[in-house]
């Protein structure tokens, strides 16, 4: 009978098939968190006195992100708030903002619900009836990062941490090397800095999004578990399924795409990186590369 490599415990969640290693719930949840903290740790993400802006959507990685830093939060070695975007997406969106408040006002932090339509004008499905749209995730992505970063400005915040995962950051990484894109490749990384952007941190960088799902099941953590309807035709979900299917016969597939990124970004970084070659947006006055910063250049074509 299959017991915990750990403890013994018969009663296991998970046995990993890259390592054949088995854990009982309270097992994996200690060696999820030890997993997060020695990448903070060996990343450098978190100072202390630091206040972190939690970008909580409501989904499972920003709920598991959020939780794991509420026990830096705990020991008074940082200050948390958090920010929720609402897209604006029918049906689809407003189950996940109602955990995040739920979640946000259960552990007591300065909380921030703010609107596409309030920032924008514009929903998202209002910007998806446009025949003349780019498609959702550009929007979505350049949209939320504008928020989050003004958003941060004004609660003082000295880092935005995000729930980014291996697969997210993994299908990142493969997304834009077929796409030639190096400018976005050298901008990837556990922590993304630059003289005018709030720092990003991504504390679950090296953790599946598989685990961080059975995080949630094991804490009993209130998340959003739908997924967004406009997904399901992006690019992204194409690497996605692809990466998936090869993990089955290739397990640490993504493991070593990971490392071997994290090889090469410094010397991609030196040569595609203009992170630091921003002026001001003449209508928003945020960081752009030229007069106008995309999302003033996204809502003028709109």
């Amino acid at each position: 009978m299959e017991v915990c490599s750990k403890c013994g415990n018969p009663k296991i969640i998970i046995k990993r098939k890259q390592s054949g290693q088995a854990l009982c719930n309270s097992c994996f949840i200690e060696n999820i968190q030890r997993k997060v903290i020695k990448t903070i740790k060996k990343e450098k993400l978190i100072d202390k006195g630091d206040k972190i802006l939690v970008a909580l959507s409501g989904g499972k990685d920003s709920v598991a992100v959020l939780d794991i830093l509420y026990t830096f939060y705990e020991k008074k070695i940082i200050d948390l708030c958090a920010v929720t975007i609402d897209e604006g997406i029918a049906n689809y969106r407003d189950e996940g903002v109602k955990i995040a408040i739920d979640y946000a006002k259960e552990l007591e932090i300065e909380h921030e619900v703010i609107s596409f339509k309030n920032s924008f004008g514009l929903t998202l499905d209002e910007i998806m009836k446009n025949p003349n749209h780019r498609g959702s995730c550009s929007y979505c992505g350049v949209f939320r990062r504008w928020i989050l970063n003004k958003s941060a400005k004004k609660l003082r915040a000295d880092k935005i941490a995000t729930g980014h995962n291996l697969d997210d950051e993994t299908q990142a990484i493969l997304m834009n090397y077929l796409e030639g894109n190096l400018h976005n490749l050298s901008k990837l990384g556990p922590k993304i800095e630059s003289n005018v952007f709030i720092p990003k941190i991504k504390p679950l960088r090296e953790v599946p999004e598989y685990e961080i799902g059975l995080y949630g099941v094991a804490k009993d953590l209130n998340v959003h578990r739908s997924s967004c309807p406009y997904a399901n035709t992006s690019f992204r979900m194409e690497i996605s399924k692809m990466m998936k299917k090869l993990s089955e016969t290739h397990p640490t597939i993504m493991y070593s795409t990971l490392r071997g990124f994290d090889k090469i970004k410094i010397a991609i970084k030196n040569q595609y990186d203009n992170t630091n070659n921003f002026s001001r947006c003449k209508i928003c006055n945020e960081p752009s590369s030229g007069s106008l910063c995309q999302v003033c250049s996204f809502l003028k074509e709109l």
